[in-house]
């Protein structure tokens, strides 16, 4: 993993937060949002700043630089890394706007954005703007966002809009935060801290121009980064988070194996073969997925920089190795805790808290386990739609 502290002043400014977030998990995962002194600091830092454009005062982070930083938060705790994660993604919005838009919404390069890709809403066209009404899961980090974002179904005069191939046309509505209702939904086993909640707007004037079709249209900003599959760079944020987590969880498994003798033991747990075998095994998986990951981000990246996109085989096998570290990161936390005998069941313990967060992310559509049929069709030559890839 590509070093925090080579990412200047960015990586500086993360790594001085990260004790005092971890030194606060449980009461962020107790709060069931990120407490916004938090996410304030996290703010101030850049971390919901990394991929918004440099000419909105932005970093523009190459990917792998995105999975440094929202792996060394995860690392710290998960919930945050993952908030960091949802602001940073839907910040990807800014690079679809005509730059006026984009400024009013954007430009502050502490202000924080939300949001959910998916249709739940409705969006009348009524000329120059939508009437929207919808209620969203899944709202990440909403309690202290400043604008939300949520993808509506297209109608017009009652009748649902359709793309060229016939599927229902939708567009992500952007609007003040302060538009919507937050529902108190959120009563999870995992990933409790990032208060993904439902949200709710009932009949708000949205202008067309604070639209984006994340599928139809066509980025404005020419930084090879928005060349990008967004779909990708999703997966390869819930992956980084992922990543992160597995890597604390075996900080914590580390540390308690030094430390703890089992019942009626002389030994410490580290001193026990088993224990090597298992954590070294687990080191392994997860230095592999990471390589993996690596190489494909890699190539990946070579192509948006010098053909100004990516093949669909490119961007399936990113899809396939951000599904694959995920999916890899659940097993080391499930190794570490495992590790951890009776004393990891305890709500003391980070490690049960690492190995419910870690389970959380594996569900996430752009990570979850139907990723691999998609990326096997495009392998074998079939037929796909490739628009959510």
């Amino acid at each position: 993993m590509q070093p925090l502290e080579s990412i200047e002043p960015l990586g500086h400014a993360i790594a001085m937060l990260l004790p005092g977030i971890a030194a606060r998990a449980d009461e962020i995962e107790q709060a069931r949002h990120l407490p916004a002194d938090i996410a304030q600091s996290m703010a101030l830092a850049g971390a919901f700043n990394i991929l918004r454009p440099k000419s909105l005062q932005g970093l523009e982070l190459t990917p792998m630089e995105m999975v440094a930083v929202l792996h060394a938060i995860a690392r710290a705790e998960a919930s945050a890394g993952w908030c960091a994660m949802i602001g940073s993604t839907t910040a990807l919005n800014a690079a679809y706007l005509a730059h006026d838009v984009a400024r009013e919404i954007y430009s502050d390069p502490h202000s924080i954005t939300g949001g959910v890709f998916a249709p739940m809403g409705r969006a009348d066209d009524m000329g120059d703007h939508y009437v929207v009404s919808g209620r969203w899961q899944w709202g990440s980090g909403s309690a202290n966002c400043d604008w939300l974002s949520g993808g509506a179904m297209v109608f017009r005069d009652g009748e649902l809009q359709r793309f060229d191939n016939g599927a229902p046309y939708h567009r992500m509505m952007i609007f003040p935060a302060d538009q919507a209702e937050l529902l108190d939904t959120w009563h999870v086993m995992g990933m409790k801290g990032t208060g993904s909640g439902d949200f709710t707007v009932k009949d708000i004037i949205v202008p067309k121009e604070r639209s984006v079709s994340l599928i139809a249209d066509r980025p404005v900003e020419q930084g090879a980064l928005y060349q990008f599959p967004i779909f990708g760079l999703l997966a390869l944020g819930v992956a980084s988070v992922a990543l992160g987590n597995a890597a604390g969880a075996l900080d914590e498994i580390e540390a308690l194996a030094r430390a703890k003798k089992p019942q009626g033991g002389q030994r410490s747990l580290a001193e026990r073969g088993v224990v090597q075998t298992e954590l070294m095994r687990a080191q392994a998986k997860l230095g592999g997925a990471e390589a993996y990951l690596r190489e494909c981000v890699e190539a990946c990246w070579e192509g948006a920089t010098h053909r100004g996109e990516l093949s669909a085989e490119e961007r399936a096998l990113l899809r396939l190795a951000a599904t694959h570290a995920t999916e890899t990161s659940a097993e080391v936390a499930k190794t570490a805790f495992t590790i951890g005998g009776g004393s990891a069941v305890y709500m003391t313990s980070n490690l049960q808290r690492r190995f419910r967060d870690a389970h959380v992310a594996t569900q996430h559509i752009a990570t979850a386990s139907s990723v691999y049929e998609l990326v096997g069709r495009v392998a074998l030559g079939l037929p796909t739609d490739l628009a959510m890839l």
